[in-house]
């Protein structure tokens, strides 16, 4: 006859998903340059397949902001490319993999990343471009909630009209800072949620809402240093877009390759 024993599980007995959480890291602003420093590193390690994500994520804005002015919807373009950076961590899941093997010296063609970021659609890290674009959707309809608001007696037939409206008005006035102020929040929960989450589903079994525990944590026990990187990114980004979105083929990779790098300072090694 047998019979029950009380308690928990034994340590060596717990799953992926009952481990307890990863111990984060004090970092500081030497972590951030040091990390930028391997970034770039990384980029001339292999600047063409690097630059490959970059021109890829590039080209898709520029498709997309054709087809919303295709679509006579010229007043999304300036929300979208503001919001457009919100889907970075996700797009730049190939640099993670490259920075990744490049620390380890192991070699690597393009049939080993691609394969790599298409088994990522087995893992966790779908659910993670779900809360990605789930919050892009957001931003991108609360910028409509506020046109329809704030806006509704103001008109504007093309691009022009609308930056005038937007610029000009007392009402663009209060739209503007009503919807910088909602995106700043959006901005801050996506950046919190997504800083190291998406980098470590990549290098460890774990899943998603553990990753995004920690990633809250990293940002949480390091605020001051975790602000100065996200300006850096935002700054980045905003200049990247300018000339057409052409300078994230070089931009997107080498925050892609340097989050990898602040990620492994500010999160310990999974336990074997």
């Amino acid at each position: 006859m047998t019979s029950k024993i009380d308690g928990s599980t034994p340590p060596d007995k717990l799953t992926p998903h009952q481990r307890s959480l990863p111990k984060v890291n004090k970092v500081t602003a030497d972590d951030i340059t040091e990390s930028l420093k391997a970034g770039f590193s990384d980029f001339l390690a292999r600047p063409l397949m690097s630059g490959f994500f970059g021109l890829f994520y590039a080209v898709f804005g520029i498709l997309l902001v054709w087809c919303l002015v295709w679509l006579d919807m010229i007043w999304m373009i300036i929300p979208f490319i503001v919001g457009f950076p919100l889907v970075t961590p996700f797009a730049a899941a190939g640099l993670y993999e490259m920075s990744r093997r490049l620390q380890r010296g192991e070699s690597f063609g393009w049939s080993d990343i691609l394969t790599v970021m298409a088994d990522q659609r087995k893992r966790e890290m779908g659910w993670m471009a779900f809360v990605t674009l789930f919050i892009f959707w957001v931003w991108m309809y609360q910028v409509r909630l506020w046109l329809a608001i704030i806006l509704q007696n103001t008109s504007f037939s093309d691009f022009e009209g609308f930056l005038n409206a937007v610029l000009f008005t007392p009402q663009g006035w209060i739209f503007l800072a009503v919807g910088t102020g909602v995106g700043a929040c959006l901005s801050a929960v996506l950046f919190a949620v997504t800083v190291v989450s998406m980098p470590m589903l990549l290098d460890r079994e774990t899943n998603f809402v553990s990753a995004m525990v920690t990633s809250v944590r990293v940002v949480t026990e390091n605020p001051v240093v975790m602000l100065g990187w996200a300006a850096i990114i935002s700054v980045t980004m905003v200049v990247s877009l300018v000339p057409a979105f052409l300078g994230l083929i070089f931009t997107l990779p080498i925050l892609g390759h340097t989050t990898w790098h602040l990620y492994q300072r500010a999160v310990a090694p999974a336990e074997e």
